[in-house]
């Protein structure tokens, strides 16, 4: 007797959808979204396609019906409900558009909670387009299969970052002038946590001097090379996971 497949396959698409996702709703796709199910995936009528709502987790849906401008669907399984994340947030000065896609994406996979974009003196980029970012973001998402969205903020300048630090949360400054083993900060500094990278020309002296003088910095080193941006912010991220985030559980 062969055996039953398994619903939803392995093979469904996964999408993020705005709307949120109960028993039995009925889920209305379109634009963009309705194209890559209709038009790519080729869903009909009676396919699985997962889908998350960032609110109450992950779930199979079925195929109701799909044309090439919108695709209905109704939720019937909960498969996992939206997931905990660690307290961690990524400060990360603004680089340029594709390396900074690069940070968001895998900041995303590695579980980053929040991500701070940073303005500091010597950033080649001044703007961040947030719609394209959160874009990112989800495709990100989707691709590693997690069920809550990292929430993105506004770029904001070092300095109004600084002022506004809360006092329950410890800041590891990814110093390129050198500090403490990043390994054995993270160990001795547990709970929320942050990191904060700098841009392609680095800090500079004012920008160094101010953060360290921050009480709940911790001044870093990631090593015996000089790291890029993007380097900086993946690497510190998923070192802090390993030791203290969801990986080290």
């Amino acid at each position: 007797m062969p055996a039953t497949p398994t619903w939803p396959p392995k093979s469904a698409p996964r999408l993020f959808v705005e709307q949120g996702l109960s028993l039995g709703a009925q889920i209305v796709i379109e634009g963009g979204q309705a194209h890559y199910l209709a038009r790519v995936m080729r869903v009909a009528a009676g396919d699985a396609v997962v889908l998350c709502d960032d609110q109450t987790g992950e779930w199979a849906a079925r195929v109701i019906s799909a044309d090439k401008r919108t695709v209905t669907l109704t939720p019937e399984t909960l498969l996992r409900p939206r997931e905990q994340v660690p307290d961690f947030m990524l400060c990360a000065a603004l680089l340029r558009k594709d390396r900074f896609d690069l940070v968001l994406a895998k900041a995303c996979e590695l579980g980053v909670r929040k991500i701070q974009p940073v303005l500091t003196r010597r950033c080649v980029a001044d703007k961040l387009n947030l719609e394209r970012a959160h874009a990112v973001l989800t495709e990100a998402a989707e691709q590693c299969a997690r069920t809550a969205l990292p929430e993105l903020a506004a770029p904001v300048k070092l300095d109004a970052l600084l002022n506004g630090w809360p006092v329950e949360r410890a800041l590891f400054f990814a110093d390129e002038n050198g500090g403490e083993i990043a390994a054995q900060q993270f160990s001795a500094n547990p709970g929320a946590a942050a990191l904060l990278t700098g841009p392609e020309g680095g800090f500079d002296l004012a920008e160094r001097t101010a953060i360290r003088a921050l009480p709940q910095a911790r001044a870093i080193t990631l090593g015996p090379r000089i790291l890029r941006g993007e380097t900086a912010a993946i690497a510190g991220t998923a070192l802090w996971m390993g030791i203290c985030g969801d990986w080290a559980r």
